[in-house]
């Protein structure tokens, strides 16, 4: 396997120089580039309205990226709904909480956070569950969350107010890199659709979670780097050990992939319910007969 020289990555370049794909280009000679495969857009406050949303009925807002915050702010300010003092948001991290600095005061009673998933900000929302929780999201957005509400019986609303759209990449002309990196299922989708004579030939294929290595292979593309795994939490990491010894990468890559119930056919089903009661009636209907030089009374 060639050596790899070139990397590109599809997120927004860092906007500050200690970022480890930076170690890792200077550390060893590596081209790494940035460029965004999708993008983020808002949904107008005239389209909002059509959900019949009512902030105010909300006593809590859960924030999954900087993203979400930015959006909910913007609809507010748009549809000009003053946001309550006693406002509780719960972020998923700790960076997204500080990041409300920009639009409240940070105050610990009303602003909590978890490590970095949403698991660990779980048992927090468990702790508050007479508030009415707002979850403003994408158009594309995962169900963890509102699964979770929906087992806990936690009332909420999910608020679509921004949307995942593709970026137009046809100013790239082609993609002459040694590894692609990708982060969600859109983004390949994104690399299809404005390559959709995209050949992958040497080029290796890095996906970030199981359901953008599904969509990977879905693509028919190969997949060559997986995170996060135990020995490689990161991305950055999972492309440090493959540059090292791309050689010595397992043919197969393994990602969790979720469990699936095989359920027998309808038809199938059906025909074996309708032949267990035959035989039930049947068995009833048998009438034993008498022994052998016994008569019937």
């Amino acid at each position: 396997m060639n050596r790899v020289k070139s990397i590109l990555v599809s997120q927004p370049k860092p906007e500050t120089e200690k970022s480890p794909y930076f170690d890792l280009a200077h550390k060893y000679g590596i081209k790494v580039d940035f460029r965004p495969f999708i993008h983020i857009e808002g949904i107008d406050a005239k389209d909002f309205r059509k959900d019949r949303i009512s902030i105010l009925n909300h006593t809590a807002v859960i924030f999954t990226s900087r993203s979400a915050a930015d959006h909910f702010f913007r609809i507010c300010s748009e549809m000009r709904v003053p946001v309550p003092e006693s406002m509780k948001y719960f972020c998923v991290s700790e960076s997204i909480a500080y990041y409300l600095q920009k639009y409240v005061q940070y105050r610990k009673r009303k602003i909590f956070h978890g490590k970095q998933t949403f698991l660990d900000l779980a048992e927090m929302i468990k702790k508050h569950r007479e508030e009415y929780f707002m979850l403003p999201c994408s158009d594309i957005h995962k169900d963890e969350i509102s699964d979770y509400l929906d087992q806990q019986h936690i009332r909420y609303t999910k608020a679509v107010m921004f949307k995942t759209v593709t970026s137009n990449l046809k100013d790239l002309k082609n993609i002459n890199y040694d590894v692609l990196t990708f982060f969600s299922p859109t983004g390949v989708k994104s690399l299809l659709k404005n390559f959709p004579k995209f050949k992958q030939g040497q080029t290796r294929i890095a996906a970030f979670g199981p359901a953008t290595a599904r969509a990977v292979e879905e693509a028919k593309l190969a997949l060559t780097i997986y995170a996060p795994t135990p020995a490689a939490p990161s991305m950055t990491m999972a492309l440090e050990q493959y540059i090292k010894a791309p050689d010595k990468a397992p043919a197969v890559v393994s990602y969790p992939k979720p469990h699936v119930a095989v359920k027998a056919p309808v038809k199938a089903v059906a025909k074996a319910v309708v032949k267990k009661a035959k035989k039930a009636k049947a068995a009833k209907a048998v009438v034993k007969m008498p022994a052998k030089g016994k008569k019937r009374k």
